[in-house]
């Protein structure tokens, strides 16, 4: 991954919860906790997907957390750990490019275990 300003890689963490509640709870924990810089959450998207078999449908809340490459293991472990659901959606997305000033404020607000 390329090196970003600050020196460090910038990753975005997707993930999806199943109430705004609950969503919000985890993600002002993780961020509290160093581990992220911020996170979006963003209420009234429709999952449809196929689980065990079926195909299933579900109103969500999507979640997108910003923060170091070095820390996606920490948020997903952090996340895990707050998640109702047996198999939850994390993805770790790579941010190749982006306003250097931004990426330096990711950098300052999180904290390397």
């Amino acid at each position: 991954m390329a090196e970003q300003a600050g020196g460090y890689g910038t990753v975005v963490i997707y993930t999806s919860w199943p109430s705004a509640v609950e969503a919000e709870a985890a993600g002002r924990a993780i961020v509290a906790d160093g581990l992220a810089a911020s996170v979006n959450i963003v209420p009234g998207i429709v999952s449809i997907y196929r689980w065990q078999g079926e195909i299933e449908r579900a109103e969500e809340v999507m979640m997108m957390f910003k923060t170091r490459e070095e820390l996606a293991e920490p948020v997903t472990q952090a996340v895990r750990a707050r998640h109702p659901y047996e198999t939850p959606a994390i993805l770790v997305l790579p941010v190749i490019g982006g306003d250097p000033d931004y990426l330096d404020w990711i950098d300052a607000e999180t904290v390397l275990p």
